[in-house]
C-alpha cells in the first residue's frame, strides 16, 4: 500500500517536472516569499528561519524543490542506517533540469531503498524526521514521506499553475 501511494504521488509530480520552466523555479507568488538564492561562488543557499516567520512566507518552487529534495535525503539516510546529515549539508542544485534531475534521481534512490525492504521490516525502530524519536518505525517514516512529497507536490503544481495562468507576483 505505502509502495502504491509513493507511485501515486509521483504520478502527479511527473505531470508538473514535464512542464516546469527554468524560470518557475523563481517565480515570487508574493510580497513574502522563501526561496534559494545563489552565492558568488555558485552554490545555493535556501532561506531559512530557526522558528517559523509569522506570518510563513509564500515558498517558492525552489525552495519546495530544495526542501523536497532536504527531506528526503535525511529519510534515505534514516532508511539505510545512516547518521541524517544537516540541512545545510543538502545542496540544492539550481533551478530547471538540474533540480528536476537532482529529484528523479532522489526517487531512484528511494525506490532502490524501499525494494530492499520486506513487509517485516516496516515495524522496526529508526529515528524519524524531525523528532529523532527511536519509537518510530520504518513503515511510519515511508508513510510521513509519503504524505510529505504529496504535499509538496500540490504546492509546486499549485505555483505552476498560478504563474501559467498570469498570476501577480
Amino acid at each position: 500500500m505505502l509502495r502504491w501511494q509513493f507511485d501515486l504521488a509521483w504520478s502527479l509530480f511527473e505531470y508538473h517536472l514535464e512542464r516546469l520552466e527554468p524560470d518557475d523555479f523563481g517565480w515570487e507568488p508574493a510580497a513574502l516569499c522563501w526561496t534559494t538564492r545563489q552565492a558568488e561562488d555558485g552554490t545555493w543557499t535556501p532561506d531559512w528561519a530557526g522558528t517559523e516567520p509569522d506570518p510563513v512566507p509564500v515558498p517558492t518552487v525552489a525552495w519546495l524543490s530544495w526542501h523536497l529534495g532536504w527531506w528526503w535525503s535525511v529519510a534515505l539516510d534514516q532508511i539505510r542506517g545512516r547518521e541524517p546529515r544537516e540541512r545545510s549539508d543538502i545542496a540544492w542544485p539550481g533551478p530547471g533540469e538540474p533540480a528536476i534531475a537532482w529529484l528523479r534521481g532522489l526517487r531512484a534512490d528511494w525506490l532502490a531503498a524501499l525494494d530492499r525492504l520486506a513487509d517485516a521490516d516496516l515495524p522496526s525502530a529508526v529515528p524519524f524526521l524531525p523528532e529523532g524519536d527511536p519509537r518510530h518505525t520504518i513503515g511510519r517514516l515511508i508513510a510521513w514521506a509519503n504524505a510529505e512529497l504529496m504535499k509538496n507536490v500540490a504546492e509546486i503544481g499549485q505555483l505552476r499553475l498560478q504563474r501559467a495562468a498570469g498570476g501577480n507576483p
